[in-house]
Formats: structure tokens, C-alpha cells, sequence
């Protein structure tokens, strides 16, 4: 399938709320044809100077238009996509585009491995003292959280590339494990240095048990 192409150096997942501050003449002309033909656009992820997965978006609403014709839009993510192809412009057009293959996302994930992760996130935000809101399990997906758990760039780019839902829950599993154990250990590490210059009561030893 051919997709007009809009690189970023920014990861959108699907059913993410995409807003976009569009000012470049190519691109109002891209928002433009999106309102006038429904079609929707690619947003490739630009990362180590390379263009290979991104994700399809729609335009949902045009917020603001200003005197210089800049605009405020928020769009929707919906599929992820490889880029097969890439074209600078466009036939007749000012914006890029290219042939693009949808991912076939699997969602097989059931309820106790959206629980256990789930209840990994409650954890860490509980360890970064920050306010965590339920969500119930059969509401929850990889996707849900995914900007919202400490993944960098790279991570995220990852995860995006992963087909399955049990396969991107045990990515991000993994990932929370290792980040509390770090902050588990920070917090011990922070209890060590506030005893630091408090008296401390120790227990007596019994010296008869003492062998040499």
C-alpha cells in the first residue's frame, strides 16, 4: 500500500491520540488533502538516521488555523508499518511517500499476564512516589502505558516492531522488572546514607561462642 510519509523523530502507538503543529508548506498541503480526500498518512519513526517502522495515522480534527495557514491538528494512530519504499515527493505532490506493509498485530494476551504487568507498573510508580490510577485488566494493553513506564527512545521503538501482545508484555515486563530492582536498590542505598550519623543500638555479642 502507498502511504504519504511524515518522518518524526517520535514513536506513536495505535489508539494514541497524535497532536501535531503542522507549518511547513508540504505538510499543510499533506493535512489539506487528508480533509479533502479522507486518506490517511504515514508517520515513520526517524531514528539512527534510518526510516523503517512507524505508524499510520488519521486526521481526526483541524483545532486551529492560523493567519500563516500553520495549523493545529490532532490525529489518531492506528496501524503499525514497515517502509518497503521511499519517495522524496509525491507524484504531484510537495510531501514524501512510499509503499508500506501493516503489521498483523496478534492480540493473545489474557488476563493474569495483564494483571501481573499491570500490577509491575503499580509498583514502580509506587517506588517513584508518583500517583498511579487503576486500570482494569481487560482495559489494559502493551500500548496503554507505553509512554508512561520509563522506556527510552530505543525501547519503545522496539516495542513497536513486536507483532504480539504476550510477546510486547513480556518486553515490557522485563523492563519493569529491571528498573524497580535499580530503584530498590537507590532507595536502600538512600536509607544506608540518612542513618549515617544517628546512634544505632546494636545487640551485645556472646563472646563464649567465639571460635578461633
Amino acid at each position: 500500500m502507498k502511504l504519504p510519509l511524515f518522518p518524526l523523530q517520535s514513536i506513536f502507538f495505535p489508539g494514541e491520540t497524535v497532536p501535531l503543529h503542522i507549518f511547513e508548506d508540504r505538510y499543510k498541503q499533506l493535512i489539506n488533502d487528508c480533509r479533502e480526500e479522507a486518506i490517511t498518512f504515514g508517520i515513520p519513526v526517524f531514528i539512527d538516521n534510518t526510516i523503517s517502522y512507524g505508524t499510520e495515522v488519521q486526521l481526526v480534527e483541524v483545532v486551529t488555523t492560523y493567519e500563516s495557514g500553520e495549523m493545529d491538528v490532532v490525529c489518531v494512530a492506528r496501524q503499525v508499518f514497515r517502509i518497503l519504499s521511499f519517495e522524496n515527493r509525491m507524484e504531484g505532490r510537495l510531501y514524501a511517500g512510499g509503499d508500506v506493509e501493516f503489521l498483523d498485530l496478534v492480540y493473545d494476551a489474557d488476563d493474569p499476564m495483564r494483571e501481573e504487568v499491570l500490577q509491575k507498573i503499580e509498583t514502580l510508580y509506587r517506588l517513584m512516589e508518583v500517583p498511579f490510577t487503576k486500570i482494569p485488566p481487560k482495559q489494559f494493553n502493551s500500548y496503554s502505558l507505553a509512554h508512561k513506564m520509563g522506556l527510552s527512545f530505543q525501547q519503545e521503538y522496539e516495542l513497536l516492531q513486536i507483532p504480539k501482545e504476550s510477546d510486547r508484555l513480556a518486553f515490557i515486563k522485563s523492563h519493569l522488572e529491571t528498573t524497580i530492582r535499580v530503584l530498590q536498590e537507590v532507595n536502600r542505598t538512600k536509607t544506608i546514607i540518612d542513618q549515617n550519623g544517628h546512634f544505632k543500638n546494636f545487640d551485645p555479642l556472646d563472646f563464649k561462642n567465639f571460635k578461633i
